[in-house]
């Protein structure tokens, strides 16, 4: 007789209904039963927030019969079909199997040699549905903060990506730069790049907006990239890493909005004396001695 294989990722607090329905839905056809759990090449996301082993515990605490075996997501659908049927041949080289999906599962991509079957959805279980309902759930609880720890401690160290923008006018003679409410030094307008950007490009020029209100500029073009010591992430293992580019402006009125309070148009020969009386963030001191040492000569 074939061994039972159910290929799923069980990215949920618990084990619900629908799986408890599938489990035993599956054992009733096999007396030996495998659960291959999908592992994502991202260390806690959304959409994959539990790692091999939490989900690995939570299966084996209902069912301790239950071999889990880990099997890790590939870009190419043949090699990840062909790391299936291998680990499954190197773990149990005696058996047979018969590979167990519900109808948005593996199966359309699966191109091994194991026979597969595709079972019926047993009631409206909607896995990110369930996360979401857990995701702003705090509970008193000692193994609630030691999993935050254990969630935060297995994840890669992250870079955030910012944009900077350095405006000219003039025949690059002149910069413009913000004021934040909470500063009186003078920094490059800018922020974090968003997902939903097209590239840093478009991200530079959604903050210029955001920033400066509607005013025309000429196509962005990069000029330098550095690490930023943020205050915020000053002692954080996690750093910002922000992108400059510069344009030239053509039209319109500049409005300081967003988190910037104040805007101005500055000579570029005025900035060395300013970044010499701290006038001017330190954080961009660095970027903007590149703007200078790089136009300034031009001149």
């Amino acid at each position: 007789m074939k061994t039972g294989v159910i290929i799923a990722r069980f990215q949920t607090p618990y084990l619900h209904e629908g799986h408890t329905r599938l489990i035993n839905q599956v054992k009733e056809s096999h007396s030996k039963l495998i659960i291959i759990l999908g592992v994502s090449p991202i260390m806690g996301s959304r959409k994959n927030p539990y790692d091999y082993y939490t989900r690995e515990k939570m299966i084996k605490k209902d069912h301790p019969e239950i071999i889990v075996l880990p099997v890790s997501d590939h870009p190419s659908d043949k090699i990840w079909s062909d790391n299936l049927d291998s680990l499954l041949r190197g773990v149990f080289p005696a058996e047979q199997f018969c590979l167990y999906g519900s109808r948005d599962s593996f199966i359309p991509y699966y191109s091994g040699k194991c026979e597969t079957v595709e079972l019926p959805e047993h009631g409206d279980y909607n896995a990110t549905e369930l996360r979401k309902q857990f995701a702003d759930k705090v509970f008193d609880s000692q193994d609630f903060r030691a999993g935050i720890l254990y969630a935060y401690y297995n994840q890669y160290t992250k870079v955030y990506p910012t944009v900077d923008v350095a405006v000219f006018r003039d025949n690059k003679t002149a910069l413009l730069l913000g004021r934040k409410a909470n500063s009186n030094k003078w920094r490059f307008v800018g922020g974090f790049a968003d997902p939903e950007d097209a590239g840093y490009e478009a991200a530079a020029k959604r903050e210029l907006g955001e920033e400066c209100g509607d005013i025309e500029t000429g196509e962005m073009q990069y000029e330098t990239s550095a690490r930023i010591n943020d205050w915020r992430y000053r002692n954080e293992a996690d750093k910002i890493i922000t992108l400059l580019f510069s344009c030239e402006y053509t039209g319109g009125t500049p409005v300081a909005q967003d988190d910037i309070v104040e805007l101005q148009w500055f000579k570029l020969a005025d900035l060395p004396q300013m970044i010499a009386a701290e006038q001017t963030n330190t954080e961009h001191n660095g970027m903007l001695n590149f703007i200078i040492n790089k136009y300034l000569k031009t001149l």
